[in-house]
């Protein structure tokens, strides 16, 4: 009668299987195999560690290893790799019928912190709505280039203006430029509709765009595509064109930056988060606070130049012996 594998062997013979077939049945490449493999030995190094076999760990013991993770110097996408291929490891175990159940089951992936978007300066967007101006204004004899750069003007402060989406942006209705309200009523995702308030410029490079346009069409940006509007892949690429005539880097400017630029402009000047909300039209607030940033800075400023305690100490010592009572 033979003995029984140590459990260092029992170890890695589950390993191998589970590295075997994801060459065989999921023809793994080489490079993603010896990753699976560095993971799965630190994972295993772990339960040996603790005294455990794999095939019957618990949900907590695969909580607490990925928790140790983070102190080790690993950002969250890795640990949320570092979790893909366990669960991997898990669900083979419980699959061959070497395990009863898959611990990782209830285990949630490591949040990945979310990036502050990209956002221009006020300085930088100002350069790039009038360097847009100059060349709606230029008066070229070349019509066709004269109409689309009065479009993209148009555009531009419409975007600036009102942070809509892009889509929500290039599907607006010709309708839009003859309406004489200062606003605009716009049907966003979900299709639930807000009203969103026009600056003078806006409604003016509407206007000015809307007298170029053929006598019929239901669409305010038409173009000759399947919508029959302007698509959101022209748009981008006719404005990373404008932005590198202002000067700006082309990789830093898109339609959703220009959004994110609309929001926290807003907020530098003291608006209140609940509308920036409505007027982007996210049905939750969470998706609004990746703004908050701008928040911080606003506040961090307004206590530096506000608070009392603040004072300059040269302010102090200039200040004339019997002002003090």
């Amino acid at each position: 009668m033979s003995a029984a594998p140590s459990p260092e062997t029992a170890r890695e013979d589950f390993s191998r299987d589970y590295l075997d077939m994801l060459a065989a049945e999921r023809g793994a490449a080489a490079n993603t195999l010896a990753a699976y493999r560095r993971d799965l030995d630190d994972y295993l190094g772990y339960l040996s560690g603790q005294g455990l076999d794999p095939v019957a760990v618990e949900a907590e013991t695969v909580r607490a290893y990925i928790a140790e993770l983070e102190p080790r110097g690993l950002k969250a996408s890795s640990a949320a790799r570092r979790l893909s291929c366990i669960r991997g490891f898990h669900r083979f175990l419980y699959a061959e019928g070497f395990a009863e159940g898959d611990p990782t089951a209830p285990v949630a992936s490591p949040r990945r912190a979310k990036g502050l978007p990209k956002v221009l300066s006020v300085t930088e967007v100002d350069r790039l709505l009038a360097t847009a101006r100059e060349r709606a204004e230029a008066g070229t004899e070349n019509r066709a280039e004269a109409r689309a750069a009065i479009r993209m003007l148009c555009l531009l402060e419409l975007l600036y203006a009102t942070g809509l989406r892009v889509s929500e942006l290039i599907a607006l209705p010709r309708s839009a430029a003859a309406a004489r309200e200062r606003y605009l009523v716009v049907k966003g995702k979900g299709g639930r509709e807000r009203l969103v308030p026009l600056t003078e410029l806006a409604r003016a490079a509407m206007a000015a765009h809307a007298a170029h346009l053929p006598p019929d069409g239901p669409w305010l940006f038409p173009a000759d595509s399947e919508s029959g509007h302007l698509t959101r892949q022209a748009f981008a690429r006719d404005l990373k064109t404008a932005a590198a005539a202002a000067g700006l880097r082309a990789d830093r400017v898109s339609p959703h930056v220009l959004r994110h630029a609309f929001a926290s402009h807003l907020l530098q000047n003291g608006a209140d988060l609940r509308i920036v909300q409505e007027l982007l039209g996210h049905a939750d607030i969470a998706t609004t606070q990746i703004y908050t940033h701008v928040l911080d800075e606003r506040l961090k400023g307004m206590v530096r130049d506000l608070h009392p305690l603040n004072d300059a100490p040269e302010d102090k010592d200039t200040a004339s012996p019997g002002s003090a009572c």
